[in-house]
């Protein structure tokens, strides 16, 4: 029966499994932000430290970025993701076995949080692998929409599940849930994936031609193990005018996810169960936004040619989101800013299917190695926002904060000018 229904169309099911794996991590590292009221009243920490925490897991997953994603190019992305839900889930599970009263209470939970970063970081330099070996170049964008469109489920889906589970059992049951859903998905991918069209089973002769005919490089030149040196990716002028556009774009990203409840709430005034459902909006867009960004690239693609169709979309997408992100800081009603600002996420992910199309189709058999290095850029951008943003609403304002993101969304949109998205990152000299 799986012959049958799936013939044809397999690499849509591993994108679709691969969209399920993006939002439960998702989840796994954004409970932690709906539930950090009850966390800081019950360890007795304020939003200073617990910004503390939340740069401690960006820190651990910054770092394997690049590491992860060359273990992704040498072992092949279904072993790699099946072991980093493992490490995951295990870690989200020691985040609710933490003790109130242990000595270093601080230092034990950035350390597993940090743990737990490390082990997430596998995720997006793995799926990139898999779009490089799946999918063809005209259905990139979409494909990449798909997966990114799982970070907006996920975490739109988190605040009213983890505020629930939290009013109901506590908010370490929020976590063990968390663990539970990663390992599951983990194993459920390690039974459905394999790393490249001719392994799996039910994939046909059609469709293996359909995938190869599409392929910016020969399929033979793909294969697991194969890997660009890493003077090589960092030498690229566009790798790093990317990795710098992404800093900004997970600056702007990671204040959604990690203050933007906290701010309906506390700044903005929005009752808890009011904030659980606005806190969602952002999200909603992003989870919108993410594969009608990827579908419209694809089309502009094949009409205009990447130019315009990957790097073109780029500009516009995080352009658009500074401006919303500037504008919601501006409306009094606390409803109409959630809207606006909302607008700046989705516009924002309008543009996430760039980042990941163009690595994939320069990189080849080092797209994992390549979209590390570029993740790794945009998570240090979101360890950075992640403590720097309550230092400057502390110090000045939360508007203060929202305007250095819009700032640097300026930014990252002028970089995407200078990318060359046909230029093969093996032939960089």
């Amino acid at each position: 029966m799986a012959d049958s229904f799936f013939r044809n169309r397999v690499r849509w099911l591993l994108i679709f499994w691969m969209f399920a794996i993006s939002g439960i991590s998702y989840l796994d590292r954004v409970n932690i932000s709906i539930a950090a009221r009850f966390i800081e009243r019950e360890f007795h920490i304020d939003d200073i430290q617990l910004g503390w925490v939340f740069s401690a897991f960006l820190v651990g997953y910054t770092l394997l970025q690049a590491p992860g994603g060359r273990l992704a190019d040498r072992f092949g992305p279904r072993r790699i993701l099946m072991l980093g839900t493992l490490w995951w889930g295990v870690f989200t599970a020691l985040t609710a076995l933490v003790p109130a009263g242990i000595s270093g209470l601080l230092l034990v939970l950035m350390a597993v949080r940090f743990a737990l970063g490390a082990g997430e970081a596998v995720v997006y330099p793995a799926s990139n692998r898999v779009v490089a070996n799946w999918i063809p170049s005209q259905e990139r964008g979409l494909a990449n929409g798909c997966i990114f469109a799982g970070v907006g489920v996920g975490a739109g889906i988190t605040p009213p599940l983890i505020i629930y589970i939290v009013s109901n059992y506590g908010w370490r049951w929020s976590f063990w849930v968390s663990a539970v859903i990663g390992l599951a998905a983990g194993a459920i991918w390690f039974w459905l994936a394999r790393d490249r069209p001719e392994e799996h089973p039910w994939v046909t002769a059609q469709e293996i031609a359909f995938i190869e005919r599409g392929l910016p490089e020969p399929a033979s030149e793909l294969k697991i193990g194969k890997a660009l040196p890493w003077r090589t990716i960092f030498g690229s002028k566009d790798v790093r005018a990317i990795a710098f556009s992404y800093f900004a774009y997970g600056y702007a990203a990671w204040i959604f996810f990690a203050w933007f409840f906290k701010y309906l709430n506390e700044v903005r005034g929005l009752d808890l169960k009011a904030s659980s459902y606005y806190a969602t909006l952002p999200f909603l867009a992003m989870a919108t936004c993410s594969p009608l960004g990827g579908w419209i690239s694809d089309l502009l693609t094949r009409r205009y040619g990447k130019r315009i169709g990957r790097c073109g979309v780029a500009v516009a997408g995080i352009a658009l989101a500074a401006v919303f992100i500037a504008l919601g800081t501006q409306v009094e009603s606390a409803r109409l800013a959630s809207v606006v600002l909302a607008g700046g996420a989705g516009a924002l992910y309008l543009s996430q299917s760039s980042f990941w199309s163009v690595t994939a189709d320069v990189a080849g058999a080092s797209a994992g190695s390549v979209s590390g290095v570029m993740n790794m850029g945009g998570q240090i951008g979101g360890a950075v926002t992640a403590s720097l943003t309550p230092w400057i609403a502390h110090h000045f304002s939360w508007t203060a904060s929202f305007l250095v993101a819009a700032g640097l969304c300026a930014a990252g949109s002028l970089m995407w000018l200078t990318v060359d998205p046909e230029a093969e990152l093996d032939r960089v000299s």
